[in-house]
């Protein structure tokens, strides 16, 4: 199994731009023979709050297209960050997009003070994956927060917690203390993708991340690079590549 967390600097409202950085990472992780790429939250937009009701997609949205030509084509799984749009609610969601053309969204369960002006909160959008009899569960951001989050995840024998965040620089330490008590204290890997550049006008902390089921830090990347942070799992032993692009 290899998995991804892609690192990168989003272009803020600039979802084209965005796209072809998304595209780009993704061949590069076919290359590698990734089966699945996580990118961070609201990785196709930025990050957004007064924005994001005019950046928003839907499920269907055509705007998907090539992602989910990418995914069938190269049979990798892509998590994607954006707005998500129902018919009446604004979630902060992530697209699960898989190589048999299907899409699966995700929403955050647990908003950041502030969001809950613009966003909705839902548990009903919680789906798991299965890859090489691995578990996948998902977060996004402030999910990995609260400990309710990895400890439902836990409870439903997730083997690997994925989290897209955007934490800027002071949040990366506490970001590593939870999600390495977590992957320790609930027995999984946990793989987080987080920005290197700056989105809604902040800093972002980069320091995407692996750790294994024992809470040890298998790899991270540093502050500032954009590229993928891989992970190979060889019989329960990880191993990890960084590529720099």
């Amino acid at each position: 199994m290899i998995l991804a967390a892609a690192q990168t600097k989003p272009v803020r409202g600039n979802i084209e731009a965005n796209l072809l950085d998304h595209y780009r990472l993704i061949e590069i992780a076919v290359q590698n023979g990734v089966q699945l790429i996580a990118f961070p939250e609201l990785s196709i937009t930025g990050y957004e709050r007064e924005n994001a009701q005019k950046l928003a997609f839907k499920k269907d949205d055509s705007r998907l297209d090539q992602l989910q030509q990418l995914s069938v084509e190269n049979n990798i799984i892509i998590i994607a960050g954006a707005p998500i749009q129902t018919e009446s609610e604004l979630f902060i969601g992530e697209f699960i997009i898989f190589p048999d053309n299907s899409v699966s969204i995700y929403t955050k369960q647990f908003l950041h003070e502030g969001e809950d002006e613009f966003y909705q909160s839902s548990f009903d959008y919680n789906p798991m994956i299965t890859i090489e009899n691995q578990k996948i569960s998902f977060a996004i951001c402030a999910d990995i927060d609260n400990p309710l989050h990895p400890e439902n995840a836990s409870k439903k024998e997730t083997s690997i917690y994925i989290a897209s965040i955007f934490f800027s620089p002071n949040g990366i330490p506490n970001a590593y203390r939870d999600l390495q008590n977590y992957a320790q204290k609930h027995k999984m890997n946990v793989l987080m993708s987080n920005f290197s550049g700056e989105s809604w006008g902040y800093p972002s902390g980069g320091k995407s991340a692996f750790w294994n089921n024992k809470g040890e830090l298998v790899a991270q990347m540093n502050d500032s690079d954009s590229g993928l942070l891989l992970i190979e799992n060889q019989n329960d032993n990880w191993t990890s590549q960084i590529i720099i692009n």
